[in-house]
């Protein structure tokens, strides 16, 4: 049985001292993953094409300091809660509970020093039979506001030649809210050399979205899909209907809106999205038992960092799709839960699952 490679070496150094280390996960005439203890993040993602060349598809660094100095997020694990939580404040059993805002009034991605800034552990490292690293991070209570100590982890799993599952755990000695996602910038062409990902086609079969009003925050209840430029239920390519004029491309300058999946996580992952890229036949199905899907076309790329590869990333250049709670959940008891208490254990599991197609197949 043909089985895994797994390498350990040393990323980096941060300007405290700190050394950022890396793990490589591959699988021969697979993929290969590479993993930083920074932000327990995905810092490159090699995938074959039809014909087996490989290219990298998430954007990313090669210096962990670029990671502290740039916050887009690259890569990275989202805690405690990813997305948005308005004015940066919450009730929980009745008592107020502020937070550290970092976005104007409100919260983003847990907070100014969240999960994607923390140094994580290398837990557990194993090659056979699937390759696969466990990162671990303890949250004090506290921690950017967020009550009760939280233990957390990431686990990193090669389940085939081309897929890769990513479990997010977490406990806490006190109620609390959890919310963790990955936030990977996407281009299946490869980042070396991209093709605008608004070529991408795209599914998601969602029949509902969450609008949203200044400040990206949930505005209301979910909004039908039909007739909207939200409506992925048949796979369409992203740029189509960009350039239509509508209230919510226009608030989020393109997408960067919730699609609702389901009132509840599910018990295993399903297929909420697939992405195809019709330049290099690389297809991307990803499975979440997640009831949200942020779909983000990096609106915020504005050419001013540079990343791997000496490549200047524009809006375009990559894409997010982020399985998660529903943003703003703390604040919305109409939405599925985002409560963790003691003696449960949060869970959350997606299966990113590659595959190519000849190119002109489509």
């Amino acid at each position: 049985m043909m089985s895994g490679n797994v390498e350990r070496s040393v990323f980096g150094t941060l300007s405290t001292g700190l050394t950022v280390e890396c793990v490589s996960l591959a699988w021969p005439g697979g993929l290969e993953v590479r993993i930083i203890t920074l932000g327990a993040a995905v810092q490159a993602l090699f995938v074959p094409d039809a014909a087996g060349e490989r290219a990298d598809v998430v954007l990313g660094h090669d210096d962990p300091e670029d990671y502290m100095a740039d916050r887009q997020f690259f890569g990275a694990t989202i805690g405690r809660f990813s997305n948005r939580i308005a004015g940066a404040r919450f009730q929980l059993d009745g008592e107020a509970v502020q937070l550290l805002a970092n976005e104007g009034a409100n919260v983003l991605h847990g907070g100014q020093e969240g999960f994607d800034h923390k140094l994580w552990t290398i837990e557990d490292l194993v090659a056979e039979p699937e390759p696969f690293v466990r990162l671990s991070l303890v949250s004090p209570d506290g921690d950017q506001g967020f009550p009760g100590a939280l233990k957390a982890s990431v686990t990193y799993r090669l389940t085939a030649p081309t897929e890769l599952s990513m479990t997010f755990e977490a406990t806490a000695d006190r109620p609390t809210v959890v919310g963790m996602t990955h936030h990977g910038y996407f281009n299946l062409g490869g980042v070396e050399h991209p093709h605008s990902v608004l070529d991408h086609h795209l599914h998601i079969p969602a029949e509902r979205f969450l609008a949203v009003k200044a400040g990206l925050i949930p505005d209301g209840e979910p909004r039908f899909v039909d007739g909207t430029p939200f409506d992925f239920r048949q796979s369409k390519p992203i740029g189509r209907d960009l350039r239509h004029v509508d209230e919510q491309v226009l608030i989020a300058h393109g997408i960067d809106h919730c699609f609702c999946l389901s009132d509840q996580a599910s018990e295993e992952p399903r297929l909420i999205a697939r992405l195809e890229d019709p330049h290099s036949g690389r297809v991307l199905e990803l499975l979440s038992d997640q009831p949200g899907l942020q779909f983000y076309t990096g609106n915020m790329l504005d050419g001013s960092w540079a990343g791997k590869y000496g490549q200047i990333a524009r809006q375009g250049d990559a894409l997010c799709l982020e399985p998660q709670a529903w943003p703003d959940a703390p604040n919305r008891l109409d939405f599925p839960s985002a409560r963790l208490d003691p003696g449960e254990t949060y869970r959350h599991r997606s299966i990113y699952r590659f595959s190519a197609e000849t190119t002109g197949a489509r």
